[in-house]
């Protein structure tokens, strides 16, 4: 598999050689024009389905890097773009001649733009909103045309941020009225004033304050709107001009189909660290503020949750490293602040901290490396009156680039696979919805638990003869019954896995009419690889779209996904989520089946199925989820809305209402019980966040319609309805 990924990768390498990417020393404007000379090489040396660089690809430029810069039309104005329309038709041959006019004009009047943007809104919420008056806006900004003069843009930002504070508005007026129920009574037992909120006593310290009125609510609602806005523009002050390039490269780079893209550095960091799932650092999730960055999670098992010294809520102030001189972080980017708080494993950081209590203490960490717990495997015994079966969530393909032979999805599946046999599972439900994919390698290995051996799917380089992929091992890990579970986000390498157990009939799949509908193949390029100069600095990487995949039975998932063998609704059945509604996606095509047989262990495999539509027909809980589901749709068509508060209240309390008849969704009981496996329960008396973290886990799960249903179908294909009920093990 690692050969035929490197084919295209090898064309590039060597038709890279032969070019001149050698530079004597690079400016800013230089290094653009570098990257810019490298990615449209790549892109158009080794995509699988290269575009022309023409004028109608100069177009779609135009209109998308406007279109993502500005998607609300509050900073150019009508003006701006006709004088940008002059590069409409030029884009594509400044490409070809690295020439980065186009977006250093659009780049230089944005900054100008939003420098007067900063007066507007605070100008704008110098005011108080009438909200008794009737207008409305609308949110459907692709309708919208750009203002005509700076009087108009004014306007726009009006009722942009009305809309935004009405919400706010309605918040502080609603908690008012909880407020006035916090009735003062005297209690003849202590002889102190106390009350009650809503039916609660609360000693007299604790009444809550006055409510607000109309007036001051209204005042107090524009006040939190400008601190969201000043934060906002103080995150983009910290934007440098190469983030915004990398905007304008990914407009490019987006042309070509939607999962190809250009990383920068820190980009790659994040990437390679959310494939792997783990990084080397303190173990806490921060949040930039104008005191210092703010702790707002720790991670589980790592450093500073180990220490026990820092908690959610203190700032960091300054960062050291073991001993040296502190660097002042107040005011300075997250990202490079995040840059000095990181480390390899074993270093030290020094950390000055406002607590809480607003106490100022420095904490000496011993960086490590952090797992994120969230994104590993994690399984839990389910209980059906006598039986137990097992359910596996996988959130993602997982893999360390660096290092195959560390933790990845296909060795820690197989392990919680051995782990429920040994408990007793007499089935399996391996539940992929929300996953993205990953790893093609994982899923090959991983869908080799379950088969014999044969083809896992088929791949196809641009103009190239098809590869199959195997699974050559004939072991089977699990042979006894196995659902699994899929829904509109179950993506790439989650659709590879659920197709090809559909096809070997060896899993009963259910979930949405069709999964995402990704069936390209992604190489990650690092360009600094390709070129010979080492004073450019870090040039970041390409994810280039390079193969397409195929089933076993020939047909493409592209687009079309994986059709459920068992239908179920849910909240996304109505919403625009798949690759057919992304931007720029390859077609759907099809090629020779390969070589495969069938499983044989189902004696009735299809009446299965039967029955499981039959029960979702008659389940009451389905047809509130697709009404849900509907109503979710019918929402989110709504772009016209009032600013009038009295008219905003009544839509708002219609709402409000659908959405209380829609809570007993979450009110429904499976009656299953679901329970940790041994070797979990263990680590519960050194973690009780993990602990924490499983109880709401299997609470979720007990109220989760399409696992008990994933349940009935394991018990219709149970252990006596197969053919050869000895399980395989992996021991010996």
């Amino acid at each position: 598999m690692r050969r035929n990924f490197a084919y295209p990768l090898l064309l590039i390498l060597v038709a890279v050689a032969s070019c001149s990417f050698t530079n004597k020393s690079f400016d800013n404007d230089d290094k653009d024009k570098l990257l810019l000379d490298l990615i449209t090489y790549v892109l158009e040396k080794g995509h699988y389905e290269p575009k022309e660089i023409n004028d109608d690809f100069s177009v779609s430029i135009f209109e998308d890097f406007i279109d993502i810069i500005d998607p609300t039309k509050r900073y150019f104005l009508e003006s701006d773009i006709q004088e940008f329309e002059q590069y409409k038709f030029q884009i594509d041959d400044q490409i070809k001649n690295t020439d980065i006019t186009f977006f250093n004009i659009v780049y230089d009047r944005l900054m100008k733009r939003m420098e007067e943007a900063k007066d507007i809104y605070k100008e704008v919420l110098s005011t108080p909103f009438d909200y008794d008056v009737n207008e409305t806006i609308n949110i459907d900004y692709e309708k919208v045309p750009f203002a005509e003069s700076k009087a108009d843009l004014k306007e726009r930002w009006r009722k942009q941020l009305k809309y935004a504070t009405m919400a706010t508005y309605d918040g502080k007026l609603t908690i008012n009225a909880r407020k006035r129920e916090a009735t003062p009574k005297f209690s003849t037992q202590t002889g102190e004033v106390v009350s009650t909120v809503e039916g609660n006593p609360v000693a007299d310290h604790e009444v809550p304050e006055k409510p607000l009125s109309p007036e001051e609510a209204e005042v107090a609602s524009r006040e939190s709107t400008r601190k969201t806005l000043d934060e906002f523009f103080d995150f983009v002050k910290d934007l440098e001009r190469k983030d915004w390039f990398v905007q304008y490269i990914n407009t490019i780079v987006d042309e070509f189909d939607p999962h190809t893209f250009y990383f920068a550095p820190d980009d790659k960091d994040k990437f390679d660290m959310s494939m792997s799932g783990k990084f080397e650092g303190i173990g806490a999730r921060l949040q930039k503020k104008p005191e210092g960055a703010k702790i707002v999670e720790i991670i589980s098992g790592g450093p500073v949750w180990r220490d026990q010294r820092l908690e959610v809520g203190d700032e960091i102030t300054k960062v050291g490293q073991d001993g040296e001189e502190p660097i002042n972080i107040v005011g300075m980017r997250l990202e490079d602040a995040i840059k000095l708080i990181k480390g390899p494993e074993g270093t030290i950081v020094d950390l000055t901290v406002r607590k809480v209590d607003g106490s100022m203490e420095v904490i000496s960490l011993t960086r490590d490396v952090v797992e994120l717990e969230e994104s590993y495997a994690k399984s839990a015994n389910v209980i059906k009156d006598d039986q137990k079966f097992g359910l596996i969530n996988l959130p993602k393909f997982y893999v360390d680039f660096d290092d195959y032979s560390k933790r990845n999805a296909a060795s820690d599946v197989a392990k919680e696979v051995e782990r429920l046999k040994q408990e007793g599972a007499e089935g399996l439900i391996l539940d992929l919805r929300d996953n993205g994919g990953g790893s093609l390698k994982t899923v090959v290995e991983m869908a080799g638990l379950f088969i014999k051996d044969g083809p896992i799917v088929q791949v196809r380089s641009n103009g190239k003869r098809k590869d199959v992929y195997d699974d050559k091992d004939e072991r089977i890990q699990w042979d006894g019954p196995l659902v699994i579970l899929v829904n509109e986000l179950s993506a790439s390498a989650s659709e590879i896995l659920a197709a090809a157990m559909q096809d070997y009939k060896r899993a009963v799949v259910i979930g949405s009419r069709q999964t995402f509908g990704k069936g390209t193949v992604q190489n990650v390029i690092p360009l600094d690889n390709l070129v010979n100069a080492n004073d450019h600095g870090d040039l970041g990487a390409i994810k280039l779209t390079t193969q397409k995949f195929y089933r076993i039975n020939g047909g493409s998932t592209q687009l079309e996904g994986v059709k459920s063998d068992v239908v179920v609704p849910d909240k996304y059945s109505y919403v625009d989520l798949g690759e057919r509604d992304q931007h720029n996606p390859l077609k759907w095509d099809k090629i020779t089946p390969a070589d495969y047989k069938p499983w044989d262990g189902y004696i009735d495999y299809e009446q299965t199925i039967a029955n499981s539509k039959k029960r979702m027909a008659a389940n009451p809980q389905f047809k509130l989820i697709e009404e849900n589901a509907k109503w979710i749709k019918l929402k989110q068509d709504e772009t016209e809305i009032s600013l009038n508060y009295k008219v905003y209240k009544g839509e708002d309390k219609k709402d409000r209402a659908k959405s209380d008849y829609f809570k007993k969704l979450s009110d429904y009981d499976s009656k299953l019980n679901f329970t940790s496996l041994k070797y979990e329960k263990e680590l519960f008396t050194q973690d009780s966040v993990l602990r924490e973290k499983r109880d709401r886990w299997h609470k979720n799960l007990a109220k989760d319609v399409y696992v008990e249903e994933a349940v009935n179908v394991l018990q219709d294909l149970k252990v006596n309805n197969i053919k050869n009920s000895k399980l395989a093990s992996v021991k010996g």
